[in-house]
């Protein structure tokens, strides 16, 4: 059986609120944190802003503390 990011290689989207637009046709995209591929079947989580793709939402919450402004206590 073959893996279905075998054919087809990296693909380019663009993000928008819900959806995506595939500029460049391929297999998957790459998790923006972790590096891991993702086929894009299974894309549920990315960011509009900084277009950037996550595999769940554990790396999607990793990236906004990443980001986010050191709070003040």
């Amino acid at each position: 059986m073959m893996n279905r990011m075998d054919s087809g290689g990296e693909a380019k989207l663009q993000y928008g609120d819900g959806d995506f637009e595939v500029i460049r046709p391929g297999a998957y995209v790459r998790c923006a944190v972790t590096g891991e591929p993702i086929a894009l079947d299974l894309l549920r989580y990315w960011n509009v802003e900084r277009q950037e793709p996550y595999r769940d939402a554990e790396a999607s919450l990793q990236r906004e503390l990443e980001l986010a402004p050191a709070r003040k206590r």
